[in-house]
């Protein structure tokens, strides 16, 4: 490390964080701070100088490597008043240049100008990093994303969590500075029961391993503690020839975990077989939400084995104890969770169809029995186009709720649905609406599994549609990141079961359907066009994650009719088209042959054009076009009708070579009324059989 850059450690001794929004809290802090050190002061070392985020419990800290230890000179460049302001007639300066002069730190005598105006350039040279990192901790701290802030002792400092004690280093030295109304120090601590005493630091470069051996493991970016948790619970679960459920190293529970130990150790469980007997998600559900405990699937099986791995937060001499311990703290959850199970069991779903009534689902848009009674008219009718049973389908959607009104659904919201499944089936209703019931809240989030059944895929695009529908029509429509009834995910969600099902809907006339179960006072036309634009923004934004190219998403859902099912071929085919030799000379074509059928007096001639008259053509380059154009408008047809978009822009490719001889040779505009007309049916016909698949025109070279 040169001498003229020093390692930067901060670090912001608290009692235990939040542990669900640690990570974030660790990585935003570290963010924040480098934005601000490397964009606004200036200190950064190009190729040298590296940011690392550290966490643990009771800890935030930042290590910047290789910081300048002073900012770069600056040129300073200034313009005052005009010249002919700044002086009175007798050339004597005026109260306006004197206050620019003031303004800079010199006098009038000094100034230069330029351009008609008085000028001030010099080098200002730069700050020392102790003076100006100070201020922009705390301007990082202020930033955080926290969004309840709390109060200690008796100053008025407020912080996600009280604060003890800050370390400040900027290489061996300690910045004289305040953070959070705690004096800047070198001293940190270590584990709480292993090494409670201070530490004193004496350079960035030991934070690490200095409270590695204090019994610290911190957690960040390139620290394996998150590794290190997977492995104990893997290699505690092969004990017994098990696999430990979500311990993968980057999963939310290994996570969490992480974040509520400094130094980790695997300790397995056991409990009273019999709780096997409830639903998995459920067992699950106590184990992993309520416990933070990692469940054991048998290696052969693939069973629930009735034992568990928690992660303990000390090294204990006798680790029998903690065991015991934690395994009578889960009989209680697990007693409860079979008490509420046995409970719900006891009455059907449908008997509790009658109190959905008074759970109010949006104040201006009923309970939600209101809601379920406007999606099982809007799921039976999307049930006839995708080939699900109507009936099934009108009984799934007045039982989908009702999980709604249990106890397990009280005690594990993010059950709901998967509650419903178990007790339809246990009511004895068939599989079909069974599975449908858990799958119409399908996907929950960006990746999730979609619904299987044609019934739950129904039910899953009745309920998110109705829901964003409501919420237009009431006027709460999400604005930036304001999305309270997360109707952005409930669109993307639409939209990916329509296109990765394949299911032949008409988004549209879906829009005009669901309209059809709200108030005829309201503006349905506006509010439609309002859902479907909402919805198209979603699906830009999808299909741009799909890797592919703005232009080409223009060139189809450009398109009169969109057909949901049948976008990815489109795109792949004009993905394929522009790279062909044909593509993008075609696609210049296409626009010009656009441009000559508006000229013409319609916009929308070539949709409405007569068949060609072949037999007014006059010149050979048209008649060639005629007769390529016939050879292949059959194929061309029967192709993209079956949807085998790609094979269909092939053929189309071969016109290239006739339509660049036509536009060199013919005249379309022509004052004979017929022959231009003839002309104008050629090129509406050229125009037509590419629009049928994309407006290739769109495609950019």
């Amino acid at each position: 490390m040169s001498n003229q850059t020093r390692d930067l450690l901060v670090e912001i001794g608290t009692e235990e964080l939040p542990p669900k929004a640690l990570s974030s809290l660790a990585t935003a802090f570290a963010t924040r701070l480098q934005v601000i050190i490397k964009d606004q002061l200036d200190l950064f070392e190009p190729g040298k100088s590296i940011v690392h985020c550290y966490y643990s419990p009771r800890r935030l800290a930042v290590l910047c490597e290789n910081l300048r230890i002073q900012q770069q000179e600056r040129k300073m460049e200034r313009f005052g008043p005009a010249v002919d302001i700044a002086f009175n007639a007798d050339g004597k300066p005026n109260k306006a240049a004197e206050g620019f002069a003031r303004s800079v730190n010199t006098t009038v005598d000094k100034l230069e100008q330029k351009d008609g105006k008085l000028f001030f350039s010099a080098i200002q040279e730069g700050n020392l990093a102790i003076d100006v990192i100070p201020a922009a901790i705390e301007e990082a701290l202020t930033r955080l994303p926290v969004p309840k802030k709390m109060r200690w002792g008796s100053g008025n400092f407020e912080f996600v969590r009280p604060v003890h004690w800050v370390v400040v280093l900027f290489g061996k030295e300690v910045l004289n500075c305040e953070v959070l109304g705690i004096r800047a120090g070198r001293n940190t601590y270590g584990h709480r029961f292993h090494h409670p005493e201070q530490i004193q630091l004496k350079s960035p470069k030991e934070y690490v391993q200095t409270l590695l051996d204090a019994k610290v493991w911190l957690n960040g970016h390139d620290s394996d503690l998150q590794n290190q948790i997977s492995k104990q619970a893997i290699s505690k679960a092969h004990e017994i020839n098990g696999d430990p459920l979500n311990s993968d190293s980057n999963s939310s529970l290994v996570i969490e975990i992480a974040s509520l130990v400094e130094w980790p150790v695997a300790i397995r469980g056991e409990f009273d077989p019999k709780f096997l007997s409830l639903p998995e998600e459920i067992l699950i559900a106590t184990l992993e939400d309520q416990q933070r405990y990692f469940p054991i699937r048998d290696k052969n099986t693939g069973k629930l084995l009735p034992s568990f791995i928690t992660i303990a937060n000390i090294e204990s001499k006798n680790t029998d104890k903690i065991r015991q311990g934690n395994e009578r703290v889960i009989i209680p959850r697990l007693t409860d969770a079979m008490f509420f199970w046995e409970t719900d069991k006891a009455d059907s779903l449908e008997s509790r169809i009658p109190a959905l009534d008074g759970i109010i689902f949006q104040n201006k848009l009923g309970t939600i029995g209101d809601k379920m009674q406007r999606v099982s008219r809007l799921s039976e009718v999307i049930a006839k186009s995708v080939g699900s049973d109507p009936k099934l389908t009108v009984r799934a959607a007045h039982l989908a709720k009702c999980d709604l009104i249990t106890s397990l659904v009280g005690e594990f919201p993010e059950l709901q649905g998967i509650i419903g499944k178990y007790l339809a089936q246990h009511d004895g209703e068939p599989d079909e609406i069974a599975q449908a019931i858990e799958e119409h809240y399908l996907p929950r989030f960006a990746g999730d599994r979609l619904p299987e059944t044609r019934t739950g895929q129904a039910l899953a695009i009745a309920d998110k549609l109705d829901t964003i529908y409501g919420i237009f029509v009431i006027g709460m429509t999400p604005t930036g990141e304001k999305d309270p009834f997360a109707l952005k995910r409930a669109a993307l969600g639409i939209l990916r079961i329509i296109i990765e099902c394949k299911l032949d809907i008409d988004l549209q006339q879906l829009l005009k359907l669901t309209a059809n179960n709200f108030d005829k006072n309201i503006k349905i036309n506006t509010v439609s066009k309002d859902v479907f634009e909402f919805m198209l923004e979603r699906l830009r934004s999808y299909l741009k994650e799909h890797d592919y190219a703005p232009d080409e998403i223009d060139a189809v859902l450009s398109l009169e009719h969109i057909q949901l099912d049948r976008i990815l071929p489109r795109l792949d085919a004009i993905k394929m088209f522009r790279s062909l030799p044909e593509g993008m000379a075609l696609a210049a074509a296409n626009k010009r042959i656009q441009n000559i059928l508006r000229q013409a007096g319609n916009g929308d001639i070539y949709a409405t054009m007569p068949a060609i008259d072949g037999s007014l053509l006059v010149e050979d380059e048209e008649k060639a076009l005629c007769k390529k154009l016939g050879e292949i408008t059959a194929n061309v047809q029967s192709l993209t009708a079956s949807g085998n978009y790609a094979d269909a822009l092939k053929e189309l490719a071969g016109l290239r070579d006739p339509v660049d001889a036509f536009f060199d040779k013919v005249m379309v505009m022509v004052n004979n009324d017929k022959l231009r007309l003839a002309r104008l049916q050629l090129l509406a016909e050229i125009h037509r059989e590419f629009q049928n698949i994309a407006d290739v025109s769109r495609l950019q070279g």
